[in-house]
């Protein structure tokens, strides 16, 4: 696979999980803010919108490569992780809970499946010789 393929396939589901979130919390803050909803009361709908997001940039970018989903959408949630930990650790001083390196990796395993099945579902390389 070359590296241009790699990285804009890489790029593309971020940018894919990205959007994802952004549109939910654009939602979600609506419903926050014009309805009687508290934010402890929409904490699972959040953290399963977050799962969805993650396989959804996964399966775009093991789609967009053809081959080696595990590894593309490893990459992606690799991505994606490094980013928030970036922002988290630089901007707010703070580093990863335990609890949020188990969420971490299980979002990395999410993004790996969502690779495996973009790439299965988009047909994979067919034109490889034996």
């Amino acid at each position: 696979m070359e590296t241009r393929k790699l990285g804009s396939s890489i790029l593309v589901g971020l940018g894919v999980i990205y959007v994802v979130a952004a549109v939910f919390s654009l939602i979600f803050s609506l419903l926050l803010t014009f309805t009687s909803l508290h934010e402890d009361q929409l904490s699972l709908i959040i953290t399963i919108i977050s799962f969805i997001s993650l396989f959804i940039g996964g399966f775009v970018a093991g789609g967009r490569g053809k081959e080696k989903g595990w590894l593309l959408g490893g990459l992606t949630g690799i991505s994606y992780t490094l980013i928030n930990f970036l922002f988290q650790y630089l901007g707010l001083d703070q580093l990863f809970s335990m609890e949020q390196v188990i969420f971490y990796i299980c979002f990395n395993v999410t993004a790996i499946f969502g690779g495996i099945l973009g790439v299965n579902l988009s047909g994979g390389n067919r034109n490889r010789t034996a």
